[in-house]
């Protein structure tokens, strides 16, 4: 079947030139609009306001996958505190940067407070491609193997409805997701206590909080053990020179010698006041 004959001055006219450079023009243009779009969104600021608003706000009890496919739900770490990550396993600079500073301070902050004082959950908050095997992937990929923490996968709904109440929101960019690089420490009841923001936070950005909650909880303890607690709150403090957490007996000492002194300078002025009155008699 021969070819049909084209008219060579057709294809040339201006309404063809026309034609062709505005559907050029707009393809090339549209995803660049859907960027700008897109970015839009995404306002660090009311995102920080967001997150704020979050604290003090009970979580309610989601149900995740782990690593290895198990079920878990968030009422399984009532009892201690927290530590909560949002991330995708797509990103490959932010989010593993994130992780590997945490994982890090998680160790000085349990060196300190105790191997069980508290757990650490890592959620995929892309919930498309964040599976388990990735999670498990994500995981071994940054060497975590420790003890108490656990990276969870889950359905949009779950995904949408935790991240809110964690006061954590993200958005689809060109790059992957925009959102706040966010660290939460839920309490022991399951309430945000503390948002603590940035890549490379310091350890005493989440060991001070942990440490608040773990020496600070006085349910159903002993006078003793209500004793103990609070010097150790007290007394356990971060030492940047060595990046590990001590615990200072001098702050003891000095604070139960402070005590011995301002009892000896009461009883000296109850005799004083004891010794005149005497003398006035």
């Amino acid at each position: 079947m021969p070819f049909p004959k084209i008219n060579d001055g057709a294809l040339c006219s201006p309404k063809i030139i026309r034609t062709l450079a505005y559907f050029l023009l707009a393809g090339w243009m549209l995803p660049v609009t859907a960027s700008e779009e897109i970015n839009k969104k995404y306002d660090r600021d009311q995102a920080l306001a967001i997150s704020q608003a979050a604290v003090d706000r009970k979580v309610d009890d989601h149900h995740f996958l782990d690593e290895n496919k198990n079920p878990v739900s968030i009422s399984d770490f009532r009892g201690k505190p927290l530590v909560v990550s949002l991330i995708y396993t797509s990103c490959h600079h932010i989010c593993p940067t994130i992780t590997k500073n945490l994982a890090e301070i998680v160790k000085v902050s349990r060196e300190a407070l105790g191997d069980d004082s508290f757990s650490v959950i890592t959620v995929g908050f892309d919930s498309l491609n964040d599976t388990p095997e990735r999670m498990r992937l994500y995981s071994r990929e940054r060497n975590i193997d420790i003890p108490g923490w656990h990276f969870l996968s889950a359905d949009e709904s779950t995904i949408n409805t935790f991240s809110a109440e964690m006061g954590f929101i993200f958005f689809p960019s060109p790059q992957g997701f925009d959102h706040l690089s966010q660290i939460s420490v839920l309490d022991a009841e399951g309430r945000v206590y503390r948002q603590i923001y940035g890549v490379n936070f310091n350890a005493p950005d989440l060991g001070e909080p942990l440490k608040e909650l773990v020496f600070g909880h006085r349910s159903e303890a002993t006078l003793i053990e209500d004793l103990i607690k609070n010097i150790k709150l007290f007394c356990t403090i971060y030492d940047p020179h060595s990046g590990r957490y001590e615990f200072d007996y001098s702050i003891f000492f000095g604070f139960f010698i402070g005590l011995l002194v301002l009892g000896a300078i009461a009883v000296f002025i109850v005799r004083e006041w004891r010794h005149t009155n005497a003398k006035r008699s």
